[in-house]
């Protein structure tokens, strides 16, 4: 697969090449800079916890700031980050040239003005009501939608275009995944439905399927593309991918429900979410497996290679993350973790450990290969450790601290008694934010090298060895 690709992209001339550059270099500066104002507000957020009264001001308060921080990271950073990924992806994989160069800019435009506009309407107080990742008011998520639009019809004919008969695996993952979320944005939009308990399924259909259904496969995508890539060896297994692909089809979308337990939903609505949450086990696994087998033997390659000490952290992240995900699902565990602080580190768990994980690393293997840029190998390793250290710290922090304040509540003990038994791990919570948002800020630089900066030092082995290849 990998010559065919190479001999195929030696017909892509290079005016297409650095168009290709110019747009996943702007995709990955802009998800950058969101990443850095969403976790800057988490920061802030963090602290909050233990000071509540700290910058108190009306446009300051944790209400406003909260929904701010999570739909900037899930559609400033995440979205972005991993469109840009997926189109890069998509042309090389298939060997051709991005469809349409001016879709792409037009999509990031659209990206960033519903990001934009959201961040000043929630600031303002104008929201969509409690809706989990969907405060923004319905017409700015119209925008997000029309950028979905844009991005599908954009992959959709870079790989109709492609030069072989197949369709390489990642773009199976990333194409349908921007489709499925165009479904999914759809269903959350529409009004008719959405009152009372019908408001309530649908946030659990949309909050859930909005990592599941978005950015998990997107994510997943970029593995099937890079791993083989930086270990010059194909994936471990090609059915073993399609095989969790197609389940995760089947089992995913059902299991938003797992969030309402003991609600006045349905009780079989309920149960079939928890059944569903544990046949998710078979994609997770199955498709964990195919990038660590894949691996194998080659994992003292990670002390050469950041980039893939960033991915498998990305897929140790996905498997623990989503197993996690299927335990608390169990009406006896929802009993002690539901709405406590646990849910919290779970989610960072998932989108940190996870997703930007696999962005970091997508964006550390790839990107040198389109710009011939690299950062230094001290950037990276700082963002790697602290990011590590950090997130380890966080999600540490809150498992234990929110098994404890669902405890307390379980026994029935002053509500005030779980707050108390809470603020030691919010510090610690701070203090983990505080490194990962350090490794942010050294992340910004390395971007900046691998785009418009002086190149750095830490090499990549993939384009060393296609340098080498071609001498």
């Amino acid at each position: 697969m990998q010559a065919t690709v190479t001999a195929q992209h030696s017909a892509v001339s290079a005016d297409d090449d650095r168009a290709l550059a110019a747009v996943f270099s702007a995709y990955t500066v802009s998800a950058t800079c969101w990443l850095l104002f969403a976790t800057a507000v988490g920061l802030l957020l963090a602290f909050k916890f233990g000071a509540p009264d700290f910058w108190a001001a009306k446009y300051l308060t944790f209400g406003r700031l909260r929904p701010i921080h999570t739909n900037d990271t899930f559609y400033g950073w995440a979205s972005i980050g991993l469109v840009g990924l997926a189109y890069y992806v998509a042309a090389r994989s298939c060997g051709t040239k991005l469809y349409s160069i001016k879709l792409a800019w037009i999509g990031l435009a659209l990206f960033n003005l519903a990001a934009i506009a959201g961040t000043i309407a929630l600031e303002l107080g104008y929201n969509w009501g409690d809706l989990e990742y969907r405060e923004w008011p319905w017409p700015i998520r119209l925008v997000f939608l029309a950028a979905l639009l844009v991005t599908g019809w954009n992959l959709i004919g870079t790989v109709a275009r492609r030069t072989t008969e197949d369709i390489y695996l990642s773009n199976w993952y990333t194409v349908c995944g921007v489709l499925w979320t165009c479904v999914i944005a759809i269903v959350a939009t529409l009004p008719w439905y959405q009152h009372g308990l019908g408001q309530v399924a649908i946030s659990g259909f949309y909050m859930h399927n909005a990592v599941g259904m978005w950015f998990t496969p997107l994510a997943l995508g970029v593995f099937y593309y890079a791993i083989p890539k930086i270990l010059s060896r194909p994936i471990y297994s090609y059915a073993l991918g399609v095989f969790a692909f197609w389940t995760n089809l089947l089992f995913y979308p059902l299991l938003g429900g797992h969030h309402f337990l003991f609600s006045p939903l349905p009780w079989w609505l309920q149960t079939t979410a928890i059944v569903f949450s544990v046949a998710m086990l078979v994609p997770v696994w199955g498709g964990s497996a195919n990038y660590l087998l894949t691996m194998r033997g080659r994992y003292r390659d990670m002390t050469h290679s950041y980039p893939l000490m960033f991915i498998f952290v990305a897929v140790i992240g996905y498997l623990f993350g989503s197993t996690q995900g299927t335990v608390e699902a169990f009406r006896s565990m929802q009993a002690i973790w539901h709405l406590t602080n646990f849910t919290v580190g779970h989610s960072h768990l998932t989108m940190y450990g996870f997703v930007t994980f696999a962005v970091w690393g997508g964006i550390y293997a790839l990107l040198p290969l389109a710009t011939h840029k690299s950062p230094g190998r001290l950037g990276i390793a700082l963002h790697f450790w602290m990011a590590l250290v950090g997130s380890f710290i966080y999600v540490i922090a809150l498992s234990i601290g929110g098994t404890i304040q669902g405890l307390d509540w379980l026994h029935q003990r002053p509500f005030i008694q779980s707050v108390t038994d809470m603020a030691p791990y919010w510090v610690w919570r701070g203090a983990g934010g505080l490194l990962m948002f350090l490794s942010h800020i050294v992340f910004a630089w390395n971007v900046w090298r691998m785009t418009s900066g002086q190149t750095g030092n830490a090499g990549s082995p993939i384009l060393a060895r296609t340098e080498g290849a071609a001498a």
